[in-house]
C-alpha cells in the first residue's frame, strides 16, 4: 500500500502532466514559458499589477493557461494576463504558469516561479547635492528617489508654503520636468530659490502616487537681497527665556513681507505662535524663547518669494556671540563666548573654526582684517560650562570690489549716454548755423566799407627800366565787406 503525503498530493497534477508528456514523446519539444510582472516585481499597496504568461511554442494558435500561486495545485486564473486592480499584501507570493493547447495534445513547460512583493504605500525620498546652504550663483540639484524600486517612475517637485490656516500647501514648480529622471537641477541658484521643497513619484495607469517626501530646505544667500531680516540683538545664537524681535525691512519700508521659519523638527510655520508672541505686519516678536524656536528664519513676500535666510539657535548654557549677517572683507570681526548664568556673561574660552582650535583661553577673539579664508563654522568651548552650538560666518566681497566688478558696465552706459547727448547738441548747432547761413544769402545786408591801400611793387617798376629812387603810387580803394 502506497501512502501519499499532503505535499505529494499537491504535486500530483504536475506528476500526471509529466507522465503524459513523456508518454506522448514531447518531453524535449515542449515550449518554454516566461512569466512577467508589470509594473515591477516589487509593488505597493493600491497599485494596479498585471501577471503575464508568454509561451514561445510555434504552430499553436490557442493556449489554455493555468496560473498557480505558492506551489498550490489550485488554478486561480486561466487568462494569459491576470490583473490585480488594487493589489494588497495578501496578493504577494510566488507565481508560475503553464499552457496546454486547446483542442490539441501539446503542453508547455511549467514556468519558473516569479515572486511578487507588496509593501505598504511608499514615501519618496528627497535629498540635495552638494549642500542646502548656497551662495547666489552656485549650482544645486534636488534628487528624488523611490527606495527599493526604480522601474517606471516619473517625478515632480513642489514648494511647501504656509497657508492662511497654517496648514502646508504644495505648489508644483512651474519648470518641474516630470521626467523619468529623479533630478531637478538649478545651474545658478538665485536668491528667490530659498525655500522648502518636497517631491513625489508616480507610475502606471491609472496613476499610482507615492506619499510626498519629507521636506528639504534650500537656503541661498547673496550680497544685495531686496529685503533684509533684522534681528534685535544682531546675533544668531540666543539664550532661552529672552525676548527676540525680528523684522523684514526693504527700501520702501513696506509691510508686504512676513517672517517665516523652518524649525529643526522640519516644520514650516509662521514666525511665532500666538501663545508666546505675535506677528504684526513685517515684524515678529517672540516673548520668551525656548529651544524649539531654533531654526532658519527668512522673509516671504505676498507672492510667496523667499529671501535672506538666517539660522537662529536657542540654546541652554554657552552660546557664541557672532554677527547675524555676512561680514565684509577688510572689516574686523569679534567673537565672544557667553554664559547665561555668569556676570559678566563673557567666558574665558577656547575658539574653534571648522573643528580646529584657533585661539585659547580668551574672553574674545578678534580678527582685525577679515578675508574670504575666514569663512567657516565657529564655536567656543569652556572646560566646565561646555561648548556652544556652531555658527556659520559668511564673508562677502568689499564694496570696493563690488564696485569694481560693476564698474565697466556702468562706465559703458554713462559713456554711451554722454556720447548720444553730445551728438544731439552737435547736430543742433550745425542745424542752427545752416539756417543762419541760408538767411544771410536771401536777405540783403548793409555794406561796410574798408580802406585798402594799393602799392605798386618795385619789381613792376624794374621791369620798365627805371633806376634809382622809385616813386610808389598810392591809390585808395573801397570795398564792401
Amino acid at each position: 500500500m502506497i501512502i501519499w503525503s499532503d505535499m505529494e498530493f499537491g504535486q500530483l497534477p504536475f506528476v500526471f502532466l509529466l507522465i503524459s508528456n513523456i508518454h506522448s514523446g514531447h518531453t524535449d519539444e515542449r515550449p518554454k514559458v516566461k512569466v512577467s510582472i508589470k509594473p515591477d516585481q516589487h509593488v505597493f499597496r493600491g497599485e494596479r499589477v498585471t501577471l503575464r504568461c508568454d509561451i514561445d511554442g510555434e504552430g499553436v494558435t490557442s493556449w489554455k493557461y493555468s496560473w498557480y500561486k505558492d506551489g498550490s495545485n489550485s488554478v486561480f486564473s486561466e487568462l494569459q494576463e491576470h490583473t490585480f486592480s488594487s493589489v494588497t499584501e495578501s496578493d504577494a507570493g510566488k507565481y508560475s504558469c503553464y499552457g496546454a493547447e486547446r483542442g490539441g495534445s501539446r503542453t508547455s513547460h511549467i514556468s519558473d516561479e516569479v515572486t511578487l512583493t507588496v509593501s505598504d504605500k511608499l514615501r519618496a525620498v528627497l535629498s540635495v547635492s552638494p549642500q542646502k546652504w548656497l551662495t547666489e550663483g552656485d549650482p544645486v540639484t534636488l534628487i528624488c528617489e523611490v527606495k527599493g524600486s526604480s522601474t517606471g517612475w516619473t517625478f515632480s517637485w513642489y514648494t511647501d508654503t504656509v497657508s492662511s490656516d497654517c496648514s502646508d500647501h504644495y505648489e508644483l514648480l512651474s519648470d518641474s520636468s516630470r521626467g523619468a529622471g529623479g533630478n531637478y537641477t538649478v545651474s545658478s541658484a538665485a536668491l528667490n530659490h530659498t525655500g522648502v521643497y518636497v517631491c513625489r513619484a508616480e507610475r502606471g495607469k491609472p496613476v499610482y502616487y507615492t506619499w510626498y517626501s519629507k521636506t528639504q530646505p534650500l537656503w541661498v544667500t547673496g550680497v544685495s537681497p531686496p529685503v533684509s531680516l533684522i534681528i534685535s540683538s544682531n546675533r544668531t545664537q540666543h539664550f532661552t527665556s529672552v525676548s527676540l524681535s525680528l523684522s523684514c525691512e526693504d527700501q520702501s519700508n513696506s509691510d508686504r513681507w512676513r517672517v517665516r521659519r523652518y524649525t529643526d523638527n522640519q516644520q514650516l510655520e509662521n514666525c511665532s505662535s500666538s501663545l508666546r508672541g505675535s506677528q504684526t505686519g513685517s515684524k515678529c516678536t517672540i516673548n520668551s524663547t525656548i529651544t524649539s524656536d531654533t531654526g532658519v528664519y527668512w522673509c516671504q513676500s505676498e507672492s510667496g518669494e523667499n529671501y535672506h535666510p538666517v539660522n537662529i539657535t536657542v540654546h541652554i548654557g554657552v552660546i557664541l556671540e557672532s554677527p547675524a549677517h555676512p561680514v565684509t572683507e577688510g572689516d574686523s570681526l569679534t567673537l565672544r563666548c557667553l554664559y547665561d548664568h555668569s556676570t559678566p556673561p563673557n567666558l574665558q574660552a577656547d575658539f574653534y573654526k571648522d573643528g580646529s582650535l584657533i585661539q585659547n583661553q580668551t574672553t574674545e577673539m578678534i580678527i582685525s582684517t577679515v578675508s574670504k579664508s575666514h569663512e567657516g563654522f565657529y564655536y567656543c568651548k569652556h572646560p566646565e560650562r561646555g561648548e556652544s552650538p556652531k555658527s556659520w560666518i559668511s564673508v562677502t566681497a568689499s564694496s570696493r570690489s563690488s564696485r569694481s566688478d560693476g564698474l565697466n558696465p556702468m562706465i559703458i552706459g554713462v559713456t554711451a549716454g554722454l556720447s548720444a547727448a553730445f551728438l544731439f547738441v552737435f547736430l543742433l548747432v550745425l542745424l542752427w548755423r545752416y539756417r543762419n547761413n541760408k538767411d544771410s544769402v536771401n536777405v540783403p545786408t548793409e555794406l561796410t566799407y574798408a580802406e585798402c591801400e594799393l602799392k605798386s611793387a618795385k619789381k613792376q617798376n624794374k621791369s620798365k627800366g627805371y633806376k634809382g629812387k622809385t616813386t610808389e603810387s598810392s591809390d585808395i580803394m573801397y570795398t564792401g565787406l
